[in-house]
């Protein structure tokens, strides 16, 4: 390996001291290469943003010389070597690929280039400067050295506004306070024109519909001022209408809950609800819920972020398609307050009101578990008539386990049903106040489940849950289930199985609980959303308490000693954890991502152990990928390999769950990316186990975990994305690893890890 490395890395070398040398030979002789530009700023005052200012020159110089690569200039040497009159195939697809046509000196107009600094140094507030340039030319090479000599630049001394519409004035006024052109600033106009778009946004908001900010302009006097003082003014084009110096109000509302445009609005009925006409032929949305999702009102002045929410609160209910606001001005304006007037109509185009969906997938896990699985979903989007949605899905599934030594032959058989009721409202309270950005969905959800593991147990769950989800803002995601239960029924336990639990007493008490129930929180915060935000944070944090309600109202105690409700043993715990991501934009695609997880949780009162379907794992495709999924830990514990058993397959979780993770992303080709990563984790008992040994959580936990590398291949269309990684072992929780080309561990997944 190492001296295939070196042969690779003289081949290398070898390469570029050809290409770099060969690419001389086909300059033409009238010719001379343009290989770049540096500047160089001499200040009279040296500003604090002179790296900023000296960034912004750089951007402007061009054109752009050839690009290198290790020193050599690959995309112009294969496009001199297709001007050949012979060439190969591969020559012809390295120029298609790669090629670059030569950028030379004759291409660069300085004198205009000269111009564009200064006139940028202008902007910036620096006149009357002094811009050079000279020309180094070296074997058939030339690159250009400008040089600035910059004055002292002029600050701001005062800000008046001299506008003659006394409405628009009393408005602007308003918002002054809030300006970003204090006394002293720098004259800059790119502040100039934030100001200018601020200014418009501010009267949009006041209601002013056609307002534009190019009605706006700045004016500044130097004249009589000592030193370099300015004074600015800001007016209006005297060419600005009328209409866009005015505020305007809502005047009517009419919704269009069913619209198609092959249908005749004026042959269908009008109700009226709250002042809003709800016009439809049928009543295909009851009209009472209407004003729910609407936060303009009539006599009330427009705003673009009512209008906007608005929107997406309709768009929130999840039945429609299309939500198009449209305002349309009167003809008149109210004399009364010198205010235009909007009629106002909301066209909502609903989807197909029910569907069917039929999946068949096969299904390849990584702790070796194969097998094919069939799910059917049936939605209606409007049960009764208020944007209900009705989600019932079945879903069967075999797998086998192909290999495992003396395990092949595992097996497990799953089916199950569930049905969700999804309200866009809040049931049965009525807060909608209350949230101004986003109407509350009300989620009710009942769902069976049955699984045989051969050679081990069969279970039996019933879920059922009542809850809230909104979103408080466009980063922040709320989800909160007051009512959370699920009951377990462990049967028809194999002996081997029942040796398993009877050897571990912590693994017999998570199964035997059969009742968990409590309540449920979610919390998420993405900053995904705003594609200007150049390194997006994402948070999402879970809490999950139970067992507390029971408690209070029950005294029951079973055989076990354990309280019971209606007969049944139930869990007392709380748990939580927080999974936080970082995304670093490195341009041209290229992404530096990192991920920190951490998770606890907390048996109390009634039980002695976490429910086992509540417990932490470590390894996967979505985790420490170097390892195969539940195959870390619990802290340095190792089962025994050559045993005949099955245990391994449940111990391998617990109370405790840390994770950190950094993945470089790049681009390949279109839609072919690449990665490299590093992952490190594990899982602990927070008290230990007599039978797992090793596993408790202690202050060496750091030399505990699990490290891992490797590489992966992902096909990303449109955001959706197949993914392939192979992970190495770096080292183990024992810390006794050996490096071995047969530990290595394939994932394959659907998106990203994280």
């Amino acid at each position: 390996m190492i001296n295939a490395l070196k042969t690779y890395y003289l081949i290398a070398l070898g390469i570029a001291a050809l290409s770099s040398c060969s690419v001389n030979k086909f300059i033409p002789k009238d010719r001379v290469l343009y290989t770049g530009a540096n500047i160089n700023l001499s200040f009279e005052e040296k500003p604090s943003d002179k790296s900023e200012l000296k960034s912004e020159l750089e951007g402007i110089l061009y054109p752009t010389p050839n690009s290198r690569f290790l020193g050599m200039r690959l995309g112009l040497y294969y496009h001199y070597r297709a001007q050949k009159t012979k060439f190969g195939p591969i020559t012809k697809f390295l120029n298609k690929k790669f090629g670059e046509k030569p950028v030379y000196l004759s291409d660069v107009d300085i004198s205009r280039t000269e111009q564009l600094l200064n006139n940028r140094m202008e902007n910036h507030g620096f006149f009357t400067n002094q811009v050079t340039s000279e020309i180094a030319t070296k074997d058939k090479k030339a690159e250009i050295n400008y040089s600035l000599e910059i004055s002292a630049p002029y600050f701001l001394r005062n800000y008046q506004l001299d506008l003659d519409s006394s409405q628009l004035l009393t408005d602007i006024r308003e918002y002054i306070p809030q300006t970003i052109l204090k006394p002293e600033s720098r004259f800059d106009l790119t502040d100039f024109k934030e100001e200018r778009s601020r200014i418009d946004n501010f009267l949009k908001t006041k209601g002013y519909y056609n307002f534009n900010g190019d009605f706006l302009i700045f004016e500044a006097d130097t004249n009589n001022l000592e030193g370099r003082q300015f004074d600015l003014f800001l007016r209006l084009k005297k060419s600005t209408p009328y209409k866009s110096t005015i505020p305007y109000r809502i005047n009517s509302i009419e919704v269009y809950p069913n619209y198609k445009q092959s249908v005749d609005s004026s042959a269908q009925d009008t109700t009226v609800v709250e002042n809003i006409a709800v016009i439809q032929s049928d009543e295909y949305f009851k009209p009472k819920l209407i004003p729910y999702y609407l936060l303009m009102k009539e006599d009330t002045r427009y705003s673009p972020r009512k209008s906007e929410v608005t929107s997406q609160r309709y768009s929130s209910i999840g039945m429609y398609k299309y939500v198009n606001i449209r305002h349309m001005e009167g003809t008149k304006v109210d004399s009364t307050d010198s205010t235009g007037l909007l009629d106002t109509k909301i066209y909502l185009s609903p989807m197909t009101r029910r569907s069917l969906r039929v999946q068949v997938q096969a299904v390849s896990k990584s702790n070796n578990f194969a097998g094919p699985s069939l799910r059917s979903i049936y939605s209606n989007r409007n049960l009764f008539r208020g944007g209900e949605l009705l989600q019932l899905s079945g879903h069967i599934g075999y797998e086998t386990q192909i290999t495992g030594g003396k395990n092949t032959g595992l097996s497990s058989t799953q089916f199950g049903f569930s049905g969700d009721l999804i309200f866009p409202r809040l049931i049965p309270i009525s807060m909608v106040d209350r949230f101004k950005y986003d109407v509350p969905k009300t989620k009710i959800s009942l769902g069976i489940e049955y699984l045989n593991r051969s050679k081990l147990y069969q279970l039996r769950t019933l879920q059922t849950s009542y809850g809230y989800d909104w979103n408080a803002s466009k980063y922040i995601y709320h989800q909160f289930n007051p009512i959370s239960l699920n009951l377990v029924k462990l049967s028809k336990t194999t002996d081997e199985f029942d040796q398993i639990l009877a050897d571990n007493p912590y693994l017999a008490s998570s199964f035997q609980q059969e009742l968990i129930g409590g309540m449920t929180y979610s919390f998420t915060y993405s900053q995904f959303k705003n594609q200007k935000i150049k390194n997006p944070i994402y948070l999402n944090s879970n809490l999950d308490i139970a067992g507390n309600v029971f408690n209070a109202f029950t005294k029951a105690e079973n055989e076990n000693g354990k309280e019971t409700i209606f007969g049944l043993e139930y869990t007392q715990y709380a748990k939580a954890d927080a999974d936080i991501r970082f995304h670093f934009d490195l341009g041209k695609g290229h992404q530096l991502v990192s991920r920190l997880y951490g998770g606890i949780g907390i048996a109390y009162g009634n039980s002695d152990a976490m429910p086992f379907a509540k417990q932490f794992y470590s390894g996967g495709p979505y985790s420490v990928r170097a390892f195969k999924i539940r195959s870390l830990g619990p802290g340095t514990y190792t089962p025994d390999e050559t045993s005949d058993n099955t245990s391994s397959f449940f111990d391998r979780t617990g109370d405790i769950r840390l994770e950190g993770n950094v993945e470089y992303r790049f681009p390949i080709y279109s839609f072919l990316k690449g990665a490299l990563f590093v992952d490190a984790g594990n899982v602990w008992l927070r008290e230990g186990n007599a039978s797992l040994p090793g596993s408790k959580f202690t202050s060496s936990f750091l030399n505990e975990l699990g490290v891992g590398t490797g590489a992966g291949l992902r096909v990303d269309i449109q955001n959706f994305v197949i993914r392939g990684d192979l992970a190495f072992p770096l080292d183990t929780p024992t810390g006794s690893f050996k490096p071995d080309p047969r530990a290595m561990v394939f994932n394959f997944a659907i998106g990203y890890p994280f």
